[in-house]
């Protein structure tokens, strides 16, 4: 994954986290926040590797939708732009 990606998905993640399921939270943490492989977070949860990837393309695809249909980011980003601009007027 491109660091670009993942920090778009770590991003996502903060704002939508709670409309995920608490199993695909826990699993997005541990590959997003503790940079656990898919392997290692399959021998700590005591489930195949094959669940854990489906759980984090599952919860990828969720929170992409969430930002389809919500727009939260994208409105983060322009309130971002804009202090930025106005911090510029002040120097």
């Amino acid at each position: 994954m491109k660091i670009e990606e993942n920090v778009r998905l770590c991003r996502l993640f903060d704002l939508y986290s709670p409309l995920l399921s608490q199993s695909q939270q826990d699993i997005m943490n541990d590959y997003l926040l503790f940079n656990l492989t898919n392997s290692e977070i399959a021998e700590n949860r005591k489930v195949s590797r094959q669940a854990v990837k489906d759980a984090i393309t599952k919860a990828t695809k969720k929170l992409e939708e969430y930002e389809k249909r919500l727009g939260f980011l994208k409105k983060v980003d322009i309130m971002e732009e804009e202090i930025e601009k106005l911090k510029g007027r002040k120097g």
